[in-house]
């Protein structure tokens, strides 16, 4: 039984051998045929060995050509050739079912960077990726993903997108770094809270406090000198509380910051809802964010008799 074994691992490890070395044998053939410049001809190849490997279900060999081969033809400028094969390695991928590992995710991350930042191509396949990566649980993608899409977003000064990724990752120390550097460079001085608030109302506390400390133009704090930063950081406090009285008064207080952009009534809207019970958006005769959290006090209040309200006499100072 131990011979048969050996034997049968024997013979595995030559079939394993002889399988690379054909794959590198064809591999040197493709390059070749692309150092000389004939493009067209190999890309046909490349896709044609693509299909052959996988009717065979030789799903890795597949993936790996199409890889190499999507590097090689990026390295002579060929961008269309080159992004073909890397949705090839996608579709290895996803019919493989393949398990997320962070080698895989390192080469779909590798390809999305040396693609045409304007291509029609780069958009499908971020979100193939994303869509593979997330494992088929629903989620926005792998963290590990976002956070390498939002680095090399970061390195093409396309701070929107990143900071979106970044956001989706759990790396709120680049992402406040990344905020830093956009607000620097392309904001004005009177909006150095508002590229931090956006993100802070959207992500974890780490944000706010790395941005706070390390942008050059922001006072140690708290309490800062921008009304808007006091408000996140009241807001995070309000938070951990879950006292939507506090909540409420916050917005209230706050309002003439918040309305310097629509988007941030937005996110409270969906943080009220989170964290403090405030209903869904409905049609009222108040409206909005003010409108859900003055029905859903009203509504606390009839149900909670004994529970103790703040004094009129003793209003909640905020900074």
């Amino acid at each position: 039984m131990a011979a048969a074994a050996a034997m049968a691992e024997q013979e595995s490890a030559r079939n394993g051998g002889r399988n690379r070395g054909g794959v590198q044998r064809v591999e040197g053939k493709l390059r070749a045929s692309v150092e000389k410049g004939d493009y067209y001809e190999a890309h046909q190849m490349y896709r044609t060995l693509f299909f052959r490997y996988m009717s065979q279900s030789k799903h890795t060999e597949a993936r790996e050509l199409m890889y190499s081969g999507a590097l090689l033809f990026f390295s002579h400028g060929q961008q269309n050739s080159a992004a073909d094969l890397s949705m090839l390695v996608l579709e290895s991928l996803e019919k493989a079912e393949v398990e997320v590992a962070d080698e895989l995710l390192e080469n779909l991350a590798k390809v999305f960077s040396l693609m045409d930042p304007n291509s029609p191509e780069r958009v499908t396949f971020v979100s193939r990726a994303l869509k593979w990566s997330s494992g088929g649980s629903g989620k926005l993608g792998h963290p590990r993903l976002h956070q390498l899409l939002a680095l090399t977003l970061w390195k093409e000064q396309n701070y929107c997108e990143s900071r979106y990724h970044f956001l989706h990752s759990a790396d709120g120390e680049g992402c406040a770094n990344m905020l830093v550097e956009y607000s620097t460079s392309r904001g004005f001085r009177s909006e150095v809270d508002m590229f931090v608030a956006q993100a802070v109302l959207h992500s974890a506390s780490v944000v706010f406090t790395t941005y706070t400390q390390k942008h050059p133009s922001i006072e140690d704090g708290p309490p800062f000198v921008e009304p808007l930063l006091n408000f996140i950081w009241f807001l995070l406090l309000a938070v951990d509380g879950g006292k939507l009285t506090v909540f409420t008064v916050l917005c209230e207080q706050y309002q003439p910051s918040l309305r310097r952009d629509p988007m941030y009534n937005e996110y409270l809207d969906r943080i009220g809802q989170l964290f403090f019970g405030v209903p869904p958006k409905q049609t009222s005769s108040y409206g909005g964010l003010l409108g859900n959290l003055l029905t859903s006090l009203m509504g606390s209040s009839e149900q909670e008799d004994g529970e103790e309200s703040p004094s009129d006499g003793s209003p909640i100072e905020l900074d």
